[in-house]
């Protein structure tokens, strides 16, 4: 009951933002302004696209230098394999099947490179509040369409989010510190729990803990934090381009504005962040830069497909060449074993397709 609730209220929501988004939109109007899009912008588009996976790649190779070493070919299949899952399969399953895939496949611990996984959230969120923040500063109100309130209310926000998530990174290099207090904080639950069940709970935390090491190695840190940013600007790219090949007049620093909107609008739970990445591409190219709303919508809609399309056909074709489907997938996203497995796999390497499908559960697929 919980599952055909949880699924009837993401519909629901889907359904709502994507309402909000076609709100008062000529659908043939759309259709036209899709067809005079410059197609050289969206092959720009289209190659920052690429860019921004194989940056992925790099810098959560780099993230998980500490905990032990990862070919930057299978950070880049397994990443991949996780945003086409995250595109296909509920609850973002993808966070969870990435670092589990690459585990395998390197000898990881799988409770480890979670949190790697952990970690770069962190580092995508304050790099693209720092973009943010910089569009806020340099950005003059009159040149824009914005309302001098909203204008206002946008910058306030801003610098909040921004001390949030330094605060959340001060957090994080607290915790990673000193990864055996943590687990023993955890184990002290076994006044309230079993003890057998206190310590396995512990002993999770802490290996977590040890997958932020990454924290306390200063140059595998600032690798991943300084390529951040070509990561982001290429995302920030990658908009600019659509929005010029839709002739919507920004300003290459106004694409961090729409590239923070988008941020919040993929965090709604809808399959394929559909609904909440359009509707939030709209309101910033109407309300901040004065874009007719079959425009915005056109280029929403262009935008979305160029950023979810290429990486959900390429992780289909990685899940058929590693003898995965979307059933094993889902099976393994939902698997509470997953930690444990992972640090018993430690030091173990998966030789191939049909041995990380049998780790996976087996069973036919979906």
């Amino acid at each position: 009951m919980r599952a055909h609730l949880r699924t009837g209220l993401v519909l629901g929501c889907t359904a709502a933002l994507l309402a909000l988004f076609l709100r008062q939109a000529n659908l043939g109007e759309v259709w036209l302004e899709m067809k005079r899009a410059d197609p050289a912008g969206l092959l720009g588009a289209l190659g920052m696209t690429g860019a921004t996976y194989f940056l992925r790649s790099w810098r959560w190779r780099a993230m998980l230098r500490p905990i032990g070493h990862a070919r930057l070919w299978t950070a880049f299949r397994t990443t991949v394999i996780g945003f086409a899952a995250n595109a296909l399969l509920p609850a973002r399953a993808g966070e969870v099947l990435r670092p589990f895939l690459l585990a395998r496949r390197e000898g990881l611990s799988a409770t480890a490179t979670f949190a790697t996984i952990i970690l770069e959230r962190l580092l995508d969120l304050a790099t693209v509040l720092l973009f943010f923040g910089f569009f806020v500063v340099v950005a003059d109100p009159r040149t824009t369409a914005a309302d001098p309130v909203l204008f206002g209310s946008v910058k306030i926000g801003g610098m909040v989010t921004t001390a949030g998530s330094v605060l959340g990174l001060v957090a994080m290099f607290v915790v990673a510190g000193h990864p055996e207090r943590l687990g023993n904080a955890a184990r002290r639950v076994e006044r309230v729990l079993p003890a057998r069940l206190a310590h396995a709970l512990g002993g999770a935390v802490e290996r977590f803990a040890e997958g932020l090491a990454v924290t306390r190695r200063p140059g595998p840190l600032l690798e991943a934090a300084v390529l951040s940013f070509p990561l982001w600007l290429s995302i920030a790219m990658g908009i600019w381009f659509v929005a010029r090949a839709f002739h919507i007049t920004m300003s290459f620093a106004g694409s961090f504005l729409i590239m923070a909107l988008l941020t919040v609008g993929v965090a709604v739970p809808t399959p394929g962040a559909v609904g909440g990445f359009h509707y939030a591409f709209r309101v910033g190219a109407t309300a901040f830069f004065g874009a007719p709303a079959e425009r915005a919508v056109g280029a929403a809609i262009v935008l979305h497909a160029i950023a979810f399309l290429p990486v959900t056909l390429l992780g289909l074709l990685f899940m058929v060449q590693d003898g995965l489907d979307l059933g094993r997938l889902r099976r393994l996203a939902s698997d509470r074993r997953l930690g444990d497995e992972g640090g018993e796999g430690a030091g173990r390497r998966v030789s191939g397709p049909a041995e990380v499908a049998r780790h996976g559960g087996g069973g036919a697929g979906a």
